[in-house]
């Protein structure tokens, strides 16, 4: 109960769901629920295969789109 009293614990709440949401997003949006690839560097693989997808979807949102000219 005193660490949810804290003037910190809002911060590392939200902190804790920003990261957590990139999970559930990874797991159900990119069906990472259970990996494919065997052993420590398949799996590191994969998950660093997703992570990059997930971060180029990101950047492309930040990213305004120009109309190409012609």
């Amino acid at each position: 109960r005193q660490c949810t009293a804290s003037e910190f614990n809002p911060k590392a709440q939200a902190r804790r769901k920003k990261v957590e949401m990139l999970f559930v997003h990874l797991k159900r949006i990119l069906g990472l629920g259970r990996l494919r690839l065997r052993g420590p560097c398949g799996v590191q693989d994969e998950f660093t295969l997703a992570a990059t997808v997930q971060n180029l979807r990101k950047m492309a949102k930040l990213k305004p789109m120009i109309p190409a000219k012609g």
